[in-house]
């Protein structure tokens, strides 16, 4: 491990966005995948950093989409099935969500993911400077307690990380159910200078993202009474 990943979990092992890691053991065919199947997939952010993201793929991808914390993995695996002309890279450190998505992939043959299951800014910090289209964070942890607000993703350093990874125009996308964590990010973004959110009426928060999936987790909310928010900022 390079020294530069390690002083960075070094200095967020209290503010890691991510929680527990495991919930349940996995079966031994889980285990099997994670042995054989994954490292096939997993970037590797310690190894030199690539001039374009485009070349962790086969294929020349039309658009690079980072997702972080992809949770059960619906969005992403939608999106990368029914887009294959995109290349499509997932962070999830919560191993049992990663082990579902690892048999999706490997029963259908999707091939235009790659994953990681650590901390989203080690590839943050590693990614070549405007090699993304489009950064997805749908529905994450909010850490309600005020102690823990230093754990939420969206934060000016990692403003600053999106606007350095994201090309001119590139998207940055925010779901949430949770109202305190919505005005947290608009707030945020409204004062960051990259970032020009993409709203003229309250219309445009309450409509899904194109070629949108509800997952269980919003369906969850929904039925609780919550209702959904979906905000769109542009790199400029």
């Amino acid at each position: 491990m390079s020294d530069d990943i390690q002083e960075i979990r070094k200095s967020r092992r209290s503010e890691a966005f991510f929680g527990r890691r495991k919930s349940k053991g996995l079966s031994p065919k889980a285990e099997q995948r994670f042995e054989e199947f994954f490292p096939t997939l997993r970037l590797d952010p310690t190894s030199p950093a690539p001039d374009s993201a485009c070349e962790f793929f086969s294929h020349q991808p039309e658009q690079v989409i980072l997702e972080i914390g992809f949770g059960g993995g619906e969005h992403i695996l939608h999106q990368a099935t029914t887009n294959p002309q995109n290349g499509y890279i997932g962070v999830e450190p919560f191993v049992n969500s990663m082990a579902k998505a690892l048999r999706t992939i490997e029963d259908n043959e999707i091939g235009n993911i790659r994953l990681y299951d650590e901390d989203a800014v080690e590839i943050l910090d590693w990614l070549p400077e405007e090699s993304i289209d489009r950064i997805d964070l749908l529905y994450p942890d909010p850490w309600p307690k005020m102690r823990h607000w230093k754990r939420r993703f969206v934060n000016q350093k990692n403003l600053d990380r999106f606007a350095r990874v994201l090309k001119p125009c590139g998207v940055f996308h925010f779901a949430s159910d949770i109202d305190t964590y919505i005005n947290w990010t608009l707030q945020h973004c409204d004062v960051h200078p990259s970032f020009d959110w993409q709203a003229s009426s309250a219309q445009d928060w309450h409509t899904p993202y194109e070629n949108w999936i509800r997952t269980r987790y919003e369906a969850k909310a929904i039925r609780e009474g919550r209702t959904p928010c979906y905000l769109r900022f542009e790199r400029i």
